[in-house]
């Protein structure tokens, strides 16, 4: 079984293997103990006073599991988005919380239609483990580096562009290097919130990155261009300047964050910003591209996204002076977290690739 390298999923401590059996029951067992004198240290990072063999004995398998299943419904902000993350579902997950608050007899959080959130004695709970399996995570991490090749989960979360450009060349190369990694690629143009979203990293452009984060970029600068049909621009208004293209139908991009993308427009030392009442809007690169070689109007887009369609001539550049260079690609992960190697071996591969 490929071990994931986030610590104790709820894989390794709810899921039971083809025989009904529960898995890997002795390195459980040898997890457990560690637990025992690492989730409990107190968040202080002071330890507590020697505790007995009953008080040891109090936490199970099941309560190591059902703890970090609590740790991450409360990280991810609800039941759906940890069940989600975990590959189980929604009633299992509530489930096993349930459960655990029986076993505790203390309610960790309060439930509604709307809204999970924790109780005063579930953010105690909370400060208290999270350190401790901060720490087993970073540990059973640090083991990848006695292996040949690295193992475990790595879930990417990339906007359309960067997940086509920069991922999707090596995805074939990489799965054939590093077998025993799954990767999860996860396509959204939204601003997604990678810790709070269950990513260990994330791609995007420079200059979005959230600024607590450690971002590498992952190629040079890109060239954003304008560009349409043969058939509509023999058959449009003249383009001599970007005034001009007021009078002709333009496609508006819709951003992740919901705002219409206002071309930015650059020649030598002038700029000049364009925006007008959009004909068509989209929110995917490949809507506009395939509006505008359909002869609907004039897209703007990264060059290397309508590369191939430029060099074969089923689209011209419109205003090749006005051409614009944008911050390259970056990928970013929490400063805090110690970089995974399968993460380590992927961003080899994607730099290598550019």
């Amino acid at each position: 079984m490929i071990a994931c390298m986030r610590l104790v999923t709820l894989r390794s401590f709810h899921r039971l293997n083809s025989k009904g059996e529960v898995a890997l029951a002795a390195r459980d067992y040898k997890l457990s103990e560690l637990a025992r004198s690492v989730l409990f240290s107190g968040s202080s990072g002071c330890p507590l006073p020697e505790r007995t063999d009953a008080m040891a004995s109090k936490l199970s398998r099941a309560d190591l599991g059902d703890l970090n299943l609590f740790r991450i419904i409360a990280e991810t902000g609800g039941f759906r988005r940890a069940a989600h993350e975990l590959d189980m579902s929604p009633s299992a997950v509530s489930h096993a919380m349930r459960g655990l608050e029986e076993r505790r007899g203390v309610r960790l959080f309060n439930r509604t239609n709307r809204s999970v959130t924790l109780t005063p004695a579930g953010h105690d709970l909370l400060t208290d483990i999270r350190a401790g399996f901060a720490a087993i995570e970073s540990g059973l991490e640090a083991l990848n580096q006695y292996r040949e090749t690295p193992a475990g989960h790595l879930r990417i979360s990339a906007f359309s562009d960067a997940a086509r450009l920069v991922v999707g060349p090596i995805l074939a190369d990489y799965a054939r290097a590093y077998p025993d990694v799954r990767l999860e690629l996860v396509v959204d143009d939204r601003m997604a919130d990678i810790v709070k979203d269950g990513f260990d990293a994330g791609i995007r452009y420079g200059g979005t990155v959230p600024v607590d984060m450690i971002a590498v970029p992952l190629g040079p600068e890109l060239r954003w261009v304008m560009a349409a049909s043969p058939g509509y621009l023999a058959s449009a208004s003249p383009l001599a300047k970007p005034g001009d293209l007021r009078n002709h139908r333009c496609v508006g991009m819709r951003m992740g964050n919901g705002r219409v993308y206002h071309w930015e427009l650059e020649r030598g030392e002038e700029t000049f910003l364009f925006t007008c009442d959009w004909p068509v809007i989209a929110n995917d690169t490949i809507a506009t591209i395939e509006f505008a070689e359909a002869g609907g109007g004039i897209c703007y887009v990264l060059e290397d996204r309508i590369r191939p369609r430029l060099e074969d001539g089923r689209l011209i550049e419109v205003l090749p002076d006005w051409s614009s260079m944008g911050p390259a690609f970056h990928l970013y992960y929490p400063g805090r977290r110690q970089l995974p190697e399968a993460l380590r071996a992927l961003l080899r591969m994607m730099r290598g690739s550019n």
